[in-house]
């Protein structure tokens, strides 16, 4: 089985994953495909396969090196969720071959359109075959392009001998869409000197930068009067809520930031009178800076405090951190992937996300993992595409940091 053929087969897996259920794996469609993988990785004779509970599959291609020379052991990795922001279930992807610039139906009937206006990206990849959505649903090239493009470098590996390599550990995760990818991730037991999740965005992207982030939840208590009596004696939590809203710096919201600007985002707010609930997420890629934009909420809710006593209460929890902390001091693994991709004609995009990613939690629990692009573009979305010719220079990309290891680079 090539490459495509993997990747059609497994977005055709409901892997959504889901933040309610309270489980590991959230959704049970997530352990239906890690069984199917691990089948999969058994047939292809690999070791040290193991599946546990909570639906993280790992598995060994055991070094071919001559008279015991032994080198780094490095791992890859990707996740089996996909995205809760839309439907993953009935996936029907197809093929645009030689692409010519233009416009694509996705769906006639339902007059869906991916267009080069919308997404001038689309422009980079005239000529090249995409692989696109019917329109109803995301694609799930996040992340089974990871899964597919890691399978098939093991395999091409296995298929060429002459190719030297050390111990190579795969391992393929649940949840990482909602956060918790790399929560019973058991670093001791996966047992890599270091390793790379196949997660990025389109060709060229290496990252190893992430947001430092938490969530706060800031919590109103109001009272209520009836509005024809509440002179002085009515006070109502979504009016105080929305004052602490706008006692915030308009600019510093996504909508007005990028690079490596930092931003509070409300994400949701239920209230009636008598009690209102703000969630907000906090990022920042400089520690320093994320620390006080968390104080300044609790500023804030002093602030409310001292106008309204006993209203405002906040609870902070931190999510994740940036990586490059733990990367800095092992930048080598950089350069490997660096060089990997030049071999394969490709241009390292080195950036920072915006966002977060199971490699910077893996790194805080002591296994340096950087991010390498695995393809696709318009992630979580009925946009989703990926070009095909992508996907293998990812997989391509693989191999040579299995053959730069071995090499003692």
């Amino acid at each position: 089985m090539n490459l495509v053929d993997r990747f059609l087969r497994y977005v055709k897996f409901d892997t959504q994953s889901d933040e309610l259920t309270n489980m590991t794996p959230s959704t049970p469609g997530q352990m239906i495909f890690a069984r199917h993988l691990r089948e999969e990785l058994e047939e292809m004779g690999l070791q040290e396969i193991s599946l546990d509970d909570n639906g993280y599959l790992m598995a060994t291609l055991p070094s071919n090196l001559e008279d015991g020379k032994e080198v780094p052991t490095v791992g890859f990795i990707a996740h089996l969720d996909t995205s809760p922001d839309m439907s993953g279930r009935h996936v029907s992807p197809r093929i645009v071959s030689n692409y010519d610039g233009g416009d694509i139906t996705l769906n006639a009937e339902q007059g869906i359109v991916l267009s080069p206006a919308d997404f001038p990206e689309l422009k980079h990849y005239v000529g090249q075959d995409l692989i696109v959505t019917d329109g109803t649903t995301l694609l799930g090239a996040d992340d089974k392009a990871g899964i597919a493009e890691i399978i098939s470098a093991v395999d091409y590996l296995q298929k060429h001998p002459e190719i030297k390599h050390g111990k190579i550990r795969i391992a393929f995760n649940p949840d990482e869409e909602i956060g918790l990818g790399a929560h019973k991730f058991d670093v001791e037991r996966f047992a890599a000197d270091w390793a790379y999740t196949m997660d990025g965005g389109e060709i060229g992207e290496l990252e190893f930068e992430n947001f430092n982030a938490a969530v706060a939840k800031v919590t109103f208590n109001g009272r209520n009067v009836h509005p024809g009596y509440a002179k002085h004696k009515m006070i109502n939590s979504m009016r105080i809520a929305n004052q602490f809203v706008i006692m915030l710096p308009r600019w510093e919201t996504p909508e007005h930031t990028e690079d490596y600007e930092g931003f509070y985002h409300l994400v949701s707010m239920e209230g009636t009178v008598e009690k209102t609930v703000l969630t907000y997420i906090i990022r920042d890629h400089d520690r320093d800076r994320f620390e006080r934009r968390k104080k300044e909420l609790e500023h804030l809710a002093r602030k409310i405090n001292n106008e309204f006593p006993e209203c405002c209460s906040i609870e902070i929890k931190d999510q994740y951190y940036n990586m490059r902390e733990k990367i800095e001091p092992v930048m080598h693994i950089i350069d490997i992937a660096e060089e990997a991709m030049r071999r394969q004609d490709i241009k390292p995009k080195v950036q920072p996300i915006r966002g977060g990613t199971d490699g910077a939690q893996l790194s805080f629990k002591g296994l340096p993992c950087p991010n390498i692009f695995a393809g696709g573009l318009n992630f979580h979305g009925r946009y989703e595409f990926v070009p095909i010719p992508s996907m293998e220079k990812a997989s391509g990309v693989i191999v040579e940091i299995a053959k730069l290891v071995a090499e003692g680079k």
